[in-house]
């Protein structure tokens, strides 16, 4: 296991107001003059003030995750076998890659081994730019190539400070959001704050470095804030195509750097469609959008090689099958308000069976079985029927693709975070329904607001409009339900938490500095004056910035002082014992997780690895892991051969597991795959069945002359038991 142990060592204010969508005309006379002059300087000030507040947070925060990093590892003095093994599981395989292109002879030769790669999995040859996104590692490696850094910089140090380096663009893209959606920079600084004080549920990219969502969320919070922006009402056309292509770089970029890409847009598409559906964003510039999500997506098909599962994602059958019931349905958004019900209620269930059908139809076409899985788990997660595949209970019973845990609240409600978000939640979410019903009432929409004063002077209607309407800018309706839909994701599986936490830090930062929900709020109490709506908007952050700085500066400077170690000696004996004691042209078989360390570490060709968005792959795992089932010896060694496997490496910690519980076990996997009753106490299901067989990887132990025919045991140590193939003629 690897571990972290104590380091031994001796010494070693304000602007940028909401603007009016309108200004008022004034007379140029020399006062309005001046006023109009130092307006424009004051707001100049406050946005060089905020631009160097955003900058200056996000190196802070690239800096003091680099320095956890070292801090945690001691990365800058052990050995590059120990800082390779850190890289733990698949984040191990994407930075081979990288490894693998800075140690080719030339950039064509790099690029060449992972089109045609035959270490990745054996007795096969893989494009691994087709399969994997790793065109980062590939831009990374031929940067440092042609840079002149070589001889200050290791590559690994290169490669670990863009990752950092990134997370200053993160911070910098939710604080720029939080600053559009609210009107002042002071807004985005507390939305930084509360990223930072809330590392442990925003971030983990300081022990997961090469993890594809911390390539892909910089760029994700990027695109955000370019809709944010987009999506205001008084945007110059140049203003508009900018942004628009502003637009579509982020999209590219966040859907070239992260597999599981087109499910969170998908959630996004979903999020424009419901609101384009109540008329609370413009429906051209939805259109554009997904236009180019699709454009976006097709562009990354065609860099990966037209990728199968791509093209039979549903997020282009989705956005297709919108823009094609848009067609089919005119005049969708007239008429009163049973006719609209009746409109909407056609055009969703329109959508569904027409999204339903062209998916169908496309991996009808393509033979498409690659994400197959990822619906099995959800069907099985959801409710909908037991399963005993192999692959859907796998992501079960991770505790990463389980529900949220409840202590999660706990840490954000410490922060003042999740009560503000609540609280924040609540207000937006009744403006929206309001809004929204509204909308439906009636024959054409011009404006976003409910209005309850009535009379026949329009003078007097306009006056008393700002103190009597309900209103909701469409940038802010667009990241109410973007918080709602991701929360319900993160709900449902705790790995995708840092899609919403991270921008629940924009939404009650922006909620806590808006001028709209105080308006909103100090109506419901009979308090409202425009001063004290000033008072709250500005005292209410500054108070919580000093609360989050009182309760977790001293923390923060714990924490950056404390020092341990990289510490898995068994894991370094076995990569050592590897590279010096096997051909190079080894096959090993193992656990999906060690083998990515293995091919890292000693480039030998591997079974399988974690890399599981490929059904033949998913079906080769299945096999390998025999070795931890109750098959014979025979069974196990026919599998592993006809993988052209040299080695296979065995695990205590997975043979005798603990970490889960009984069913959940890779063993007890198995053994339910295979129709084999599960060890230990506790019921199992009718049909399973005792094995004929013990435990393959307890039996082999025992070194039996059934074993030991077909099973060589050259290594060995407290964790891992390697045993080298006989080879039969």
């Amino acid at each position: 296991m690897t571990t972290v142990r104590q380091r031994k060592v001796g010494k070693g204010t304000e602007g940028a107001e909401d603007q009016p969508s309108e200004e008022k005309s004034v007379k140029p006379d020399g006062k309005n003059l001046s006023d109009h002059t130092s307006g424009k300087l004051w707001n100049i000030l406050s946005i060089t003030v905020g631009g160097i507040v955003a900058i200056s947070l996000g190196l802070l925060t690239s800096v003091y995750v680099a320095t956890l990093h070292e801090n945690d590892l001691w990365f800058s003095n052990i050995k590059e076998v120990e800082r390779e093994i850190s890289f733990r599981t698949e984040c191990g395989l994407y930075y081979s890659y990288y490894k693998q292109m800075i140690q080719a002879a030339s950039i064509q030769q790099g690029l060449h081994g992972l089109v045609y790669d035959n270490k990745t999995e054996s007795v096969r040859t893989i494009n691994i730019l087709e399969r994997m996104n790793v065109y980062q590692e590939v831009f990374l490696s031929i940067l440092y190539r042609i840079l002149p850094i070589q001889q200050y910089l290791e590559p690994v140090y290169f490669y670990i400070y863009t990752l950092f380096g990134l997370q200053a663009v993160y911070v910098i893209a939710l604080y720029i959001t939080s600053w559009l959606l609210s009107g002042t920079w002071l807004s985005g600084l507390l939305a930084a704050c509360w990223y930072i004080t809330n590392r442990i549920d925003t971030t983990r990219v300081e022990f997961t470095i090469p993890l594809r969502e911390n390539w892909a969320l910089p760029f994700f919070a990027v695109q955000i804030a370019a809709i944010t922006y987009l999506l205001r009402t008084n945007l110059q056309p140049a203003q508009e195509r900018l942004t628009f292509v502003a637009v579509f770089i982020a999209t590219f970029l966040f859907s070239l750097t992260w597999q599981f890409n087109q499910f969170m847009m998908l959630i996004q598409a979903l999020a424009l469609f419901v609101l384009d559906c109540f008329d609370l964003l413009p429906t051209a510039k939805v259109t554009w959008l997904y236009i180019i999500q699709i454009s976006g997506l097709l562009l990354v098909c065609v860099l990966q090689f037209f990728n199968s599962m791509i093209l039979g994602s549903l997020l282009i059958s989705f956005n297709a099958s919108v823009l094609i019931a848009r067609t089919i349905q005119k005049n969708l958004k007239k008429g009163p308000l049973l006719n609209r019900l009746g409109k909407l209620i056609l055009h969703v269930l329109l959508v569904l069976c027409l999204t339903l059908l062209i998916n169908k139809f496309i991996k009808k076409i393509l033979n498409l079985e690659s994400d197959e899985h990822i619906f099995k788990f959800l069907k099985a997660k959801f409710g909908f029927g037991a399963t005993r595949d192999f692959d859907a209970n796998l992501y079960l019973c991770e505790e990463a693709f389980g529900l949220l845990p409840l202590n999660t609240f706990s840490r954000l409600s410490d922060t003042l975070l999740f009560y503000i978000y609540v609280f924040v939640l609540f207000f937006m979410t009744v403006a929206a329904v309001i809004v929204a019903f509204r909308n439906l009432r009636t024959s054409y929409n011009t404006s976003y607001f409910f209005c309850l004063i009535s009379g026949s002077n329009q003078v007097q209607l306009m006056e008393k409009m700002g103190e009597c309407t309900i209103t909701l800018k469409p940038d802010a309706a667009y990241n109410l339900i973007h918080t709602v839909l991701f929360g319900c994701l993160a709900l449902s599986t705790m790995r995708m938490k840092y899609l919403w936490t991270s921008h629940m830090c924009v939404f009650a930062s922006f909620g806590l500095c808006s001028t709209e929900v105080w308006k909103l709020v100090l109506k419901c109490i009979h308090l409202y004056t425009s001063q004290r709506m000033h008072v709250m908007k500005y005292s209410i952050p500054i108070i919580t910035l000093l609360y989050i700085s009182y309760k977790f500066w001293p923390g923060i400077m714990d924490e950056l002082s404390e020092l341990r170690e990289f510490y898995d000696p068994d894991t370094v004996e076995l990569m050592n014992w590897i590279k010096s004691n096997t051909p190079n042209t080894a096959v090993f078989a193992g656990s999906m997780q060690l083998l990515a360390g293995v091919k890292l570490c000693t480039g030998r060709t591997l079974t399988n690895h974690p890399h599981y968005e490929d059904k033949n792959l998913r079906e080769r795992t299945k096999q390998i892991y025999q070795i931890y089932a109750k098959r014979s010896p025979e069974d196990v060694y026919g599998i592993l051969r006809s993988f052209g496997t040299d080695y296979v490496i065995l695990e205590d910690s997975i043979c005798y597991e603990r970490r889960h519980s009984r069913g959940c076990r890779l063993r007890d996997l198995l053994d339910i795959a295979n129709g084999h009753i599960m060890d230990g106490l506790g019921e199992n299901e009718p049909d399973l069945k005792p094995s004929m067989y013990p435990r393959f990887c307890e039996e082999i132990k025992k070194n039996l002359p059934s074993y030991t025919t077909h099973f060589i045991r050259v290594f060995q140590n407290k964790t891992f038991h390697v045993y080298k193939l006989a080879k039969h003629k």
